[in-house]
């Protein structure tokens, strides 16, 4: 129950999939205990607040869809969502089905910042400002390492943005550039930076995430005997039972297998322990990487927003990817005894945290109640 008297913010996913849009909302939920101003947090995941139990048939549907026809779901999500077309198209649907219990929302927790961490509550609080029927202040909190149309920028008030490339692209849409804070993804304060890196000895320590659902081509890549005794997998199987099961069963010597990890103090050092990860190219995963300073390789991704993440990603140099078809122990081995391509690598990642704001997250937020303060 809110206090009396208390300032509320809100943080808006979409689904109740422990996905990225749920870890950013967490990560800022986090920042906010040092604010200055004393708020109450609520995170509410609009699909389930307005249809209920019809969110775990929706959530259980997309990943049905991704699993078996990937490409029929990646040609709609690029052709509805990404593909160019004029920006902030109205998408009635989202309104038809959303507005009614969007403002039934506000009007009970009366918020003075809404945090959209998910592009379909920013286009329906985009609609709603240009109406005049929302007064709080919306900060959009980008997930990706692009920005898809479905997200709302008129009468946006903040922009959360993960690079300096998608600043200038919200710059080109005719956003404030005084709007525009570039943050990187979020990640949970837990998460710091590496002050040494690992003590190398004979192998090398990789991370393999394959995303919390566990989804991808894991079990397979492993079995390359090629190289086996120059690296050792940490495996994140997520929630994945049957191939952490598999994996302990087999009891390989090079692999270490790991059930869904919840404490992101053990996932901090996990990453302080490994040289590099390699994963899916998820929007939280791939800025907890680059704030540990980790090469990313980047496999299998998912049709959608992971597929255009990587193009993305690759074009600013910030992954590696990985080639399914030849030996991956291979390419790992090679990369970590090439010292040019590690420097070139160290490079780019190096420019994208120059153009990272430097402020903690909860000084920002601080900034803006104060910019937007009535």
């Amino acid at each position: 129950m809110d206090q009396p008297n208390r300032e509320v913010a809100l943080f808006l996913p979409f689904m109740q999939i422990p996905s990225g849009h749920h870890h950013v909302a967490d990560a800022l939920i986090n920042e906010m205990k040092y604010c200055e101003r004393n708020m109450t947090c609520d995170k509410i995941d609009i699909l389930s607040y307005s249809f209920g139990k019809v969110e775990k048939v929706v959530s259980a549907s997309y990943l049905t869809w991704i699993k078996w026809l990937p490409s029929v779901y990646h040609w709609l999500y690029f052709h509805s969502a990404y593909k160019s077309s004029p920006q902030n198209n109205r998408n009635y649907l989202y309104e038809l089905l959303f507005t009614y219990f969007f403002k039934r929302l506000i009007n009970a927790k009366k918020p003075k910042v809404v945090f959209c961490t998910h592009a379909l509550p920013s286009n329906i609080a985009s609609v709603l400002k240009q109406k005049n029927q929302l007064n709080a202040t919306i900060v959009n909190v980008y997930t990706d390492f692009f920005v898809n149309r479905i997200w709302g920028l008129k009468e946006i008030d903040f922009h959360f943005a993960p690079t300096l490339a998608v600043k200038r692209y919200l710059l080109d849409q005719g956003v404030n550039e005084n709007c525009i804070f570039v943050t990187g993804i979020p990640v949970h304060s837990a998460f710091k930076i590496q002050e040494s890196k690992p003590n190398r000895v004979q192998q090398l320590s990789i991370l393999v995430a394959g995303g919390n659902l566990g989804v991808g081509s894991i079990k397979e890549m492993l079995s390359d005997p090629t190289n086996e005794n120059h690296l050792h997998y940490h495996v994140l199987c997520g929630k994945n039972e049957k191939l952490y099961q598999q994996l302990v069963h087999e009891n390989k010597a090079n692999v270490t297998p790991y059930a869904y990890i919840t404490s992101r103090d053990k996932m901090n050092r996990l990453y302080d322990q490994v040289d590099a990860v390699m994963t899916k190219p998820g929007g939280v995963t791939i800025s907890e990487s680059l704030l540990k300073r980790k090469p990313i390789f980047v496999y299998n991704p998912l049709p959608g927003q992971e597929t255009i993440n990587t193009k993305h990603l690759y074009n600013q140099g910030l992954i590696l990817p990985i080639n399914m078809n030849k030996s991956i122990n291979t390419q790992l081995v090679n990369y970590f005894a090439d010292q040019n391509q590690q420097e070139r690598y160290s490079q780019r990642v190096v420019e994208y945290h120059q153009n990272i704001d430097k402020r903690p997250i909860y000084l920002i937020i601080d900034r803006i109640m104060r910019d937007n303060s009535v």
